[in-house]
């Protein structure tokens, strides 16, 4: 995202006189004290600590170009909803239009604006002057001299030294580009992170992708970056949208896993810290109440589940807008100014959580999803039920449940209460349940089985429950003929599927993929191509190859064969039939494991990096 031209903390800041505490002082400090009054406390004396505890909030907002420059307008509106991150900065063409001539009025305002609203910036370093570009614009990659670039990061981290002290290098990098390779993106990357180190060593620099696309990272990183990063950014847009359907929450808890395999596999940091730079869901840009509600929901559900999972920080585009011509944006404010109810939401669940939220364990509430978050207050339990399933859950003492939007019940103890697949936020969680979710901290999530030790998954139609560790993530027509079931794709559809998250994590490359499927029409041809996920392309996917379904009565069957796979998520699927020439019907899509010795995680442990990385 980001699109336009101006696409636009740890450290040591100025430092402070403070005089020596007295003894009574001293005295007063060694009192036991809660945590909130603690850091009130410590904030008063040293403004540092102040800083700090700012920089712990893990509520962020990605802005772009479209309306970045009404930040005055919405940032306090973000502030009053308690979010404590905005990502945005001016794009160096407007920073340096010239070599050797800087034009800090924008930036500047922008910093001190966002300081005044209580917002830390999270920095990017983003697209070319068309003066250094080799194509003469802010895209085409290579830079004439990769002087010219540390000269512009040099200078930003040097101007900026006291007030930004995060800084993502470039954004989106495969996709806001001309001619960019994963060579090129690496070689910025560690120029970058040279020339801020030198000059401020406690600057943090992030390596950043479009997507989920852990097949590019992994090339960046194959090109040297490694060890030039401190964060590792990503934008998993996709995912979101897979929290629409039943049992999207599995995939979209693992991505946190699966990052931390990609870093382990390049000997980096295991406590890297894991940002989502930018993530969201579209609402339609007139008031529509259903379609705004379900996007107010999923911004919660997409904080709360990439908090559990171990992200540091999190950033939902887009504060207002943009729009692209479908009738729909991301923002939480509408084009008119007025408040969607993500807004509220937003609100609603940084009250609840606090704004320094530690994960501390969870629940499974006859298959629903509970997280345990600490905060220096009372613990809050986040809880919500499948789609389309409704729990009932009764508590041995009395608890608060907050609604959306800040409605809240008083619940005896003893009375029921119906989750739904609307999250909600409870209070004053009897100490057997706060016991029991941190119990479970250090074990893998529970939700949509163990498939560590399988040796393959599939989708039988035939089945009464079809389902056995490969999820459809499109939409099919199930039919019935004679008794059994099948999925019937149409000429021109296609079909997505998703392998639960343990049976084949980041490592496993060797697979078979096995289709039985006939023709609908008899006499009508029909075929297929088998789309996988792969490390060898800088999209993430690949073509196994065609093929063209016998004529018959009966089931055919046809097996690929792969040896570069890298089940990953990058578009939320792992395969797909696709560019289907005729109507077909399908009976079974199995994967097989053909080296599962080659599998590193421990059975049983399919979140284990994520588990340890969030302790």
């Amino acid at each position: 995202m980001l699109d336009g031209v101006y696409r636009s903390t740890e450290g040591v800041p100025e430092s402070h006189a403070v005089s020596a505490p007295t003894s009574v002082h001293l005295q007063a400090l060694l009192l036991p004290l809660p945590l909130t009054a603690v850091v009130f406390l410590a904030s008063a004396l040293w403004p540092d600590a102040r800083a700090q505890a700012a920089e712990a909030n893990p509520f962020g907002i990605a802005s772009g170009a479209e309306w970045s420059g009404d930040y005055p307008k919405f940032e306090p509106m973000l502030r009053d909803a308690g979010v404590g991150w905005v990502r945005y900065f001016d794009g160096w063409e407007r920073i340096q239009p010239k070599r050797g001539e800087w034009n800090w009025k924008w930036a500047d305002e922008f910093v001190a604006a966002s300081k005044t609203n209580g917002l830390q910036v999270a920095g990017i370093f983003l697209y070319f002057a068309p003066w250094a570009s080799s194509g003469g614009d802010s895209r085409t990659f290579p830079v004439k001299d990769i002087q010219y670039w540390r000269d512009y990061v040099g200078g930003a981290v040097t101007h900026y030294q006291k007030d930004v002290r995060y800084w993502e290098v470039w954004n989106e990098p495969q996709s806001f580009q001309k001619n960019g390779t994963p060579q090129h993106y690496a070689d910025m990357v560690r120029a970058a992170y040279d020339t801020a180190k030198k000059i401020d060593p406690q600057v943090k620099l992030g390596l950043t992708t479009a997507n989920f696309a852990v097949a590019y990272l992994d090339m960046v990183l194959k090109a040297g970056a490694k060890d030039h990063f401190d964060y590792l950014c990503v934008h998993p847009y996709e995912n979101v949208e897979q929290l629409t359907r039943s049992g999207g929450e599995v995939a979209f808890l693992s991505m946190a896993g699966t990052l931390r395999r990609l870093l382990a596999a390049h000997r980096q940091r295991a406590d890297l810290p894991l940002w989502i730079t930018e993530i969201g869901w579209q609402a339609p840009i007139k008031p529509h109440p259903e379609k705004e509600a379900q996007q107010a929901q999923l911004l919660v559900k997409t904080y709360v589940l990439s908090l559990a999972q171990g992200f540091e920080k999190v950033f939902w585009f887009e504060a207002r807008g943009p729009a692209y011509g479908k009738g729909t944006d991301h923002g939480l404010i509408r084009t008119d100014w007025t408040p969607r109810p993500a807004l509220a939401a937003m609100k609603t669940m940084t009250t609840a959580l606090g704004d320094a939220p530690r994960h501390a364990g969870w629940l499974d509430w006859n298959g629903s999803y509970a997280f345990l978050f600490e905060n220096g207050k009372a613990p809050v339990l986040a809880a919500w039920s499948p789609v389309g399933k409704e729990v009932k859950v009764t508590f041995s003492g009395a608890v608060s449940v907050t609604e959306m939007p800040g409605k809240e019940t008083k619940l005896p103890a003893g009375q029921e209460w119906t989750l739904t697949n609307l999250p909600v936020f409870l209070t004053g969680v009897p100490d057997d349940l706060v016991q029991e979710s941190k119990a479970n901290r250090a074990k893998p999530f529970p939700w949509g089985g163990d498939f560590t030790a399988a040796q393959e998954v599939s989708c039988r139609w035939g089945q009464e429950s079809p389902v056995h560790g490969l999820e459809p993530t499109s939409e099919a027509t199930v039919e019935k003929t004679g008794g059994a079931s099948y999925a019937r794709v149409n000429k021109g559809d296609g079909l997505s599927f998703r392998a639960n998250p343990g049976f084949a994590p980041f490592g496993t490359t060797h697979l078979e993929i096995k289709v039985i499927a006939r023709r609908a029409v008899s006499g009508k041809e029909a075929g297929l191509q088998l789309m996988y996920e792969t490390l060898k392309t800088i999209h993430g996917y690949d073509r196994a190859g065609w093929w063209t379904i016998p004529e018959g009565e009966g089931w055919q069957e046809h097996t690929w064969r792969v040896t570069d796979a890298n089940f990953a998520g990058t578009w939320a699927y792992n395969l797909a039939l696709t560019e289907i020439s005729g109507d077909l019907l399908l009976k079974e899509v199995t994967v097989k494991k053909t080296n599962p010795a080659a599998i590193t995680p421990a059975p049983g442990r399919w979140d284990e990096f994520a588990a340890r990385a969030n302790r």
